[in-house]
């Protein structure tokens, strides 16, 4: 068996790594600087170690390339890409429709294609299968098959890694499926759960993501009506959390590739079949709101402690959508930022993590490249809860005119003027 693996980001190169230890695996990623790194045992996700990355390729268990050709000779094809949302928040299955057309001119009888992309139910059979057959000449489960086994990879997380996450896996035949499982239970410790069919799997998916997203809604919720009635959010969830059944949500910004975007997903199919589902979408406006919440909130602390708003400046924590990773997918720090920046306020952004180049590309946003002096700014707005953030003074808060703004609610209390 030889195995290619289409994607070699915080899903694909994990995965790579994991089957390279019993099988010849074929790493394959469009980006030429993200291939050349990864020879050269640099991950800039920081989610595998250079020694574990090298360690295969030394040995040609695994080979990464930008060349499809490559792939020819490999015999199960797992599809690792992203799945996006534009901007108008509906399904961008661009980068996926490219993989399954790439794959399916490399097809032969006999093989599979498993996807791991985040796809609403339905997606692989109704979407990517006939994109397989027409790129391939080959005829769905008589000629080649397919599986699929949804991504569970949560960045930054050393605990939970792939081979201690339980996988869901499916297959398109029963024996396929029987196949699939055996080959991801060879690498996966936790084990796996086989789904019954190829949709129940993709749908698994969307709802481990959208029940967070709408949980996280409701805290957003509680942090709105709570914020109106002057009442520290925190010290509410803390009294409720004293009942053995209270579930432990907080509230916060929702970015990412996942809750921020697969619920869309499940939106989107939803509504092809006539259904608008009202808890999901209400879930989604709520925490969109959140970013454009946390900037109004700093503008009137900053009003009420008589601080001059146009022209002032205000320094933003982080970047990522998460702690400690430099993921910026989606991030709705940026929603801050740009609200803030409508009020006339002059605005810096510094995140040890996040990678400039990708950051300016993506979001135009220039990052400090050091911490700055913190007392010079007449706010400062901790979006993310970095370890290194943590260990800032903050005391001076206490005898300067400095609003100072904890999303993350981890610092002293006694210090911050504002927290969700």
């Amino acid at each position: 068996m030889k195995i290619g693996i289409i994607g070699l980001g915080y899903v694909g190169l994990p995965l790579a790594v994991a089957f390279s230890e019993k099988y010849r695996v074929m790493g394959y990623d469009l980006n030429t600087e993200r291939i050349r790194e990864l020879k050269d045992g640099i991950d800039c996700t920081k989610e595998t170690e250079p020694e574990r990355l090298l360690r295969p390729q030394k040995t040609n268990a695994l080979i990464l390339t930008n060349r499809t050709e490559d792939l020819r000779d490999c015999t199960v094809f797992i599809v690792t890409v992203p799945t996006p949302i534009t901007r108008f928040k509906t399904p961008d299955l661009g980068p996926l429709l490219s993989a399954s057309d790439m794959v399916g001119k490399l097809l032969k009888k006999g093989d599979t294609v498993i996807y791991e992309s985040t796809v609403y139910p339905g997606c692989t059979e109704e979407d990517c299968v006939p994109v397989l057959e027409k790129a391939s000449g080959l005829v769905y489960n008589t000629d080649f098959f397919c599986g699929y086994s949804p991504e569970r990879i949560n960045p930054g997380d050393k605990k939970h890694t792939l081979a201690t996450i339980k996988k869901v896996v499916s297959g398109s035949t029963p024996e396929i499926a029987e196949k699939i499982d055996a080959l991801y239970r060879s690498v996966i410790t936790a084990g796996t759960y086989k789904a019954s069919s190829i949709k129940v799997a993709e749908a698994s998916k969307a709802i481990e993501n959208a029940q967070r997203d709408v949980n996280i809604s409701f805290m957003n919720e509680l942090a709105l009506i709570f914020d109106r009635m002057d009442i520290d959010t925190h010290e509410v969830l803390e009294a409720a959390a004293t009942k053995w059944n209270f579930l432990p949500f907080s509230p916060g910004l929702v970015g990412g590739h996942c809750i921020g975007v697969d619920p869309y997903y499940l939106l989107h199919k939803s509504q092809c079949l006539g259904y608008n589902p009202q808890v999901i979408l209400s879930g989604r406006t709520v925490n969109n709101e959140m970013g454009r919440f946390v900037a109004q909130k700093t503008v009137k602390l900053m009003i009420r402690r008589g601080i001059k708003v146009v022209d002032s400046r205000v320094l933003i924590l982080g970047l990522t959508f998460k702690e400690n990773c430099p993921d910026t997918r989606n991030t709705k720090v940026v929603d801050v930022i740009d609200e803030l920046k409508d009020f006339g306020i002059k605005v810096d952004v510094y995140d040890p993590y996040a990678l400039r180049e990708e950051v300016r590309e993506e979001y135009g946003i220039t990052l400090l490249e050091t911490l700055p002096d913190v007392k010079q700014y007449d706010a400062i707005i901790l979006t993310v809860a970095h370890d290194a953030f943590k260990k800032i003074d903050f005391s001076f808060t206490l005898t300067r005119p400095t609003v100072l703004f904890d999303v993350k609610s981890v610092l002293d209390k006694s210090l911050v003027d504002g927290r969700l």
